[in-house]
């Protein structure tokens, strides 16, 4: 028999069954219950719930005017504004099932994304028009909506404004896909997982409890919305009364001053978020705010107490994939370091080198499975990352202590996590191998002291070619994201192999000190 923890305290709870409703029932029952609640507001303006309905209901007929049909995949590359949660929304009560680009994606990056998920349609700001024509070249997508100043017939302000208010045609399920996301494989192509509209209730209802969000609540909503934190998040805000305040960006000099101005009660990081904000300097209106709870997943143990302390904000620390759900795990109280026990919704084991349970109190790889199958995402290519009896592979190491809290005990995959983005080793590797001064490379993480990776790259130099660090890292730049780009290089003579001529990155040294730092050089990228 397999071992597994209890559920969290939380499971004693009275916690919903997801899926009674759609989020498209629950926006149209908000918009008769609280139309006038101010569900979006930033500098300048604000967007209630009625507001959300109808401007969301409007969006959604004119894409379905255009010819969308429910079970398109429409593609975002949008930027932080009112407009892209009010298209986020009309997706989800339309049937129709979105994908979210990084606004920093480009190159090869962009090109094999767009190449694979084919979109039907493309939703994006049109400073992004140059980057995505690019991209997908001569298949450019059946329906393109440009994001852009006026109301311009076509655009998205314009149907934004001129669709009609009429109910929807499309019918939406609780089993209906609504989300398409990528994200990093390790030794390969990006793994690809749909999240039906019941899965992405289970991420709201967790994100709710997480951080303990009552009526009244207010968010400092940071989070950049093609993050799939951040679109989380906004959907969680429909089923319960709170308000998102949201800022352009993460601000670490104007955090606290954003919180003060919006009166946020809560707060929400990913990785070295709460880090960043202890090395601003100290301030005598450092506790002047109204914030009680910071919430999310990444914050390093050393940080904890220190930001406690600091800032008189408890920190609810959690786990989750991509491919299961947001979180896994909870913490509200419980040890430091841990990040919580198993949501009732899951089931978790640790599995040893040879693929048995874990001895108790040791530590394994966190394998989950959702408590009936309709819980978690669905596979979409064949990259695959289940046992054979069907528990998802995190690639996560971890172990339980005898309360059934779990505490995260590193990698076992080639995944890194780099300022709350999912990195590659695989995809960084096969892009830096094409420079012609490149014979081999491999990359790995190396501690940023911020609770997440920095990427080190080690390369071996063509025979009688020469190059520069910063040479490399220009030819990067102009081939992927920001956050893809190595912080350190380290030019070796060889690389140690297995007898299969694998990489043995398990003995590449993780020091930082023999190695050109991108940071120290004074260069710095374009983002």
């Amino acid at each position: 028999m397999a071992r597994e923890k209890a559920p969290a305290p939380a499971a004693e709870e009275d916690w919903p069954v997801p899926g009674e409703e759609t989020f498209r029932a629950i926006l149209e029952r908000r918009a008769v219950e609280d139309p006038e609640h101010r569900f979006l507001v930033w500098d300048g303006g604000e967007l209630t719930v009625g507001d959300l309905h109808r401007a969301s209901t409007r969006l959604a007929n004119g894409l379905l005017a255009r010819g969308l049909r429910k079970g398109d995949l429409v593609a975002f590359m949008l930027d932080q504004h009112a407009e892209h949660i009010v298209a986020l929304v009309a997706c989800a009560i339309a049937g129709l099932v979105r994908t979210s680009l990084n606004v920093n994606a480009k190159g090869d990056y962009l090109a094999d994304l767009m190449a694979d998920a084919r979109p039907r349609a493309l939703i994006a700001d049109a400073a992004y028009r140059g980057v995505l024509e690019g991209a997908y070249g001569e298949s450019a997508p059946e329906i393109v909506v440009w994001n852009q100043a006026g109301e311009e017939p076509g655009s998205l302000k314009g149907l934004i404004a001129s669709g009609a208010e009429s109910a929807l045609p499309t019918v939406v399920e609780p089993e209906d896909p609504l989300v398409v996301n990528y994200t990093s494989g390790t030794t390969g192509a990006p793994k690809k997982f749909s999240r039906s509209d019941r899965v992405l209730q289970i991420g709201s209802l967790a994100c709710l409890r997480i951080g303990e969000f009552e009526p009244g609540d207010v968010l400092l909503f940071w989070e950049p919305l093609f993050h799939g934190a951040g679109s989380q998040t906004a959907l969680a805000a429909l089923l319960e009364k709170v308000t998102l305040a949201m800022t352009p960006r993460f601000s670490a000099s104007r955090f606290w001053d954003q919180a003060r101005f919006f009166g946020a009660t809560k707060i929400h990081y990913i990785g070295g978020i709460l880090p960043i904000l202890l090395k601003q300097p100290e301030r005598p209106d450092d506790r002047d705010h109204k914030v009680r709870i910071a919430w999310g997943a990444g914050c390093p143990l050393e940080a904890w107490d220190a930001f406690e302390a600091r800032f008189g904000v408890r920190v609810h620390e959690g786990y989750g994939l991509s491919e299961v759900a947001n979180y896994v795990c909870i913490n509200r109280g419980g040890p430091r370091g841990s990040v919580g026990q198993v949501l009732p919704y899951f089931r978790v084991r640790l599995l040893d080198e040879e693929g048995r349970d874990a001895d108790p109190g040791q530590p394994g790889e966190i394998v989950v499975k959702g408590r009936r199958p309709e819980y978690t995402s669905v596979s979409l290519n064949k990259v695959s990352t289940t046992t054979d009896d069907g528990w998802i592979r995190t690639g996560d190491l971890g172990r339980f202590d005898e309360n059934g809290y779990l505490f995260f005990a590193g990698r076992r995959s080639d995944s890194l996590r780099r300022r709350g983005e999912n990195v590659s080793a695989w995809e960084v590797e096969r892009v830096v191998a094409r420079h012609g001064g490149v014979e081999e490379c491999a990359l790995i993480g190396v501690p940023s002291g911020l609770g997440d990776d920095d990427l080190k790259i080690f390369v071996k130099i063509r025979p009688g070619a020469s190059l520069e660090p910063l040479e490399l890292i220009k030819w990067c730049e102009e081939r992927m994201p920001y956050f893809q780009v190595p912080r350190y290089v380290a030019l070796v003579e060889d690389l140690p192999k297995t007898p299969t001529q694998r990489v043995r990155k398990g003995i590449l040294p993780r020091s930082t000190d023999d190695c050109w730092d991108l940071e120290r050089s004074g260069y710095r990228l374009n983002r």
